[in-house]
């Protein structure tokens, strides 16, 4: 490990003028090289302090114009047209570059170094994206991939991937036909059992009918067999 001075914020490090141990391969790679720190030797500390109030002082002016900038694209709404899958998968994944190209496109001002994707994106959606724009500024943006700006419009509108929307729509009309169809074995049920009630009720009575009109014709028929023996006796 070796000790550097840190010449602006550093995430999860410290702060500007913080002395702080770091792998010597950061050090080299990273801090140095792009001037966000310098080698705690002696002179160097002797130096820093001489430079600190220009160098603070620097750093809250850029920090304001970054605030200032933030409040300008902060949840601004960015398009991405991509090819993708019938199941929404991009062919490739979109890069910080296609970020602040399309941010561009949009009249915005973001470099690509300032683009933080946190996962790669691969796939049709709305996905927000970190924008640094200084150190100790931070903001969010939207990135809208879709596969046509008609498609982008009805995922803005939708605020889901248009894969998932119409997936989410399937579902509910499955669910929709299900409970229709459930509906709609049910509901037979009742005018069967009247049906069948009103059936019964009507072979009732005839049959009473029925017995009625036998009981009516019961004594006539004495009276026919009587008129028949007479006739014959007198024969």
């Amino acid at each position: 490990m070796i000790e550097v001075i840190l010449l602006e914020r550093i995430e999860k490090l410290g702060q500007l003028g913080q002395v702080v141990k770091v792998r010597p391969g950061f050090a080299r790679n990273f801090l140095l090289p792009q001037k966000k720190a310098l080698r705690a030797t002696k002179s160097n500390l002797e130096l820093f302090e001489k430079q600190r109030a220009d160098l603070e002082a620097k750093n809250a002016e850029m920090r304001a114009a970054a605030q200032a900038e933030a409040s300008k694209i902060d949840n601004i709404k960015v398009v991405i047209i991509r090819q993708a899958s019938e199941t929404g998968q991009l062919f490739g994944s979109v890069s910080a570059r296609d970020v602040a190209d399309a941010a561009k496109a949009a009249g915005h001002v973001i470099e690509r170094q300032q683009v933080q994707i946190d996962a790669p994106i691969k796939a049709l959606g709305l996905f927000p994206v970190k924008i640094k724009l200084h150190p100790e500024v931070l903001t969010k943006i939207t990135v809208n991939i879709a596969r046509s700006p008609e498609e982008a419009v009805i995922q803005q509108e939708k605020g889901v991937a248009i894969i998932k929307a119409a997936e989410k729509q399937a579902e509910v009309d499955a669910a929709k036909t299900a409970l229709d169809a459930m509906t709609g074995e049910a509901k037979p049920e009742e005018p069967a059992d009247a049906d069948g009630a009103k059936k019964t009720k009507a072979k009732g009575k005839a049959k009473a009918a029925k017995a009625e009109k036998t009981e009516a014709e019961e004594p006539a028929a004495p009276k026919k067999a009587k008129a028949a023996r007479s006739k014959k006796s007198e024969a």
